[in-house]
């Protein structure tokens, strides 16, 4: 399988400090390979690196140590940028100019003259929605609308590669379902998307692989499936009609009961009982199943177990080191 981007020991120090300036690690060895095809998903907490490490990939920054390659290619080859598009975490346009007027400068950067330019405008603004929108000032856009002109200028060479830097950042749920919306649009095309996030729901979502970033280093990467295969955690059981005192002897035995309302419990039981001789039990206490619900692992118990114990194993690695 063909790879869109790789990191391979990825090292970046930043200065700071006034007087007397010091390193600071921001990323501790990072190795990352994302293939071409589908969503892919660079998870991690703030400062987690997710950022440098994209802009070390487009060449926006410099390693300190380490090697990248987007498409094949070094970064900043310039073969390697007429097949990408990237959308940077808060995009800022000069706002007196019309979404036309923009993306007409940006498709002119990239070659484009004439009709073709006229067409490829217009296709990236059907495609995110702004047609309506098209001749009015930037000004008067919402975050959302920003947002959207934003994948346009990204799109706007229909490009192989599509980055995209915390893209539901700021954005209202409306917001966020149109990117998304987008996002699911460029995979049924064949394109191949990376987008950074915190929000685990939206990696769910979209993604069909992931990268967990932790203190400059991955911490656990694979498809979302891998990710979450374990062992099973359980069963959630919700019944009506049952006693308190019969929920009291549950309890003893079970992960917890919950009284949801009078009569009404949600009731979890660990891996070790059988879900159907729980709801057999009950049955026989009186109360009437409502649902049974198999637990399984999510992201967000991975995403919380790695980073934790990233930052218990080896947290120190992007924290301020002596020079």
């Amino acid at each position: 399988m063909a790879t869109a981007l790789l990191a391979d020991g990825l090292i970046k120090e930043f200065q700071i400090g006034f007087w007397r300036r010091r390193p600071t690690r921001a990323l501790d060895g990072l190795t990352l390979e994302v293939p071409m095809g589908g969503v892919f998903g660079l998870l991690g907490p703030n400062g987690a690196g997710k950022s440098t490490t994209l802009k070390i990939l487009l060449h926006l920054l410099r390693p300190t140590a380490g090697r990248a390659e987007v498409l094949g290619r070094p970064p900043g080859d310039v073969g390697a940028r007429r097949r990408l598009g990237f959308l940077p975490e808060h995009p800022t346009f000069y706002d007196h100019l019309t979404a036309v007027e923009l993306l007409t400068y940006f498709a002119g950067l990239f070659g484009y003259a004439g009709a073709e330019r006229a067409r490829r405008v217009q296709e990236a603004l059907d495609r995110v929605g702004l047609a309506e929108a098209r001749s009015r000032a930037m000004r008067g856009y919402s975050k959302g609308m920003v947002q959207r002109v934003g994948l346009a200028q990204a799109l706007i060479n229909d490009p192989e590669l599509v980055i995209l830097d915390e893209p539901m950042s700021g954005l209202d749920p409306l917001g966020r379902r149109e990117v998304r919306e987008i996002i699911l649009g460029l995979r049924e095309a064949g394109r191949t998307v990376v987008f950074s996030s915190h929000v685990l729901s939206d990696a769910e979502m979209l993604c069909s692989r992931a990268a967990i970033v932790s203190h400059g280093r991955v911490v656990a990467s694979g498809t979302l499936t891998d990710l979450t295969r374990g062992e099973g955690r359980g069963a959630e059981v919700v019944v009506t009609g049952l006693d308190r005192a019969a929920a009291d002897r549950l309890a003893v035995r079970m992960t917890r009961v919950t009284e949801i309302a009078p009569g009404r419990f949600s009731i979890t039981a660990p891996a070790s009982v059988a879900p159907e001789t729980l709801v057999a039990e009950l049955v026989a206490a009186g109360a009437s199943l409502v649902s049974v619900t198999p637990l399984r692992v999510t992201l967000e118990d991975v995403f919380v177990a790695r980073v934790a114990g990233a930052a218990e194993g080896g947290g120190q690695a992007a924290e301020e080191r002596p020079s």
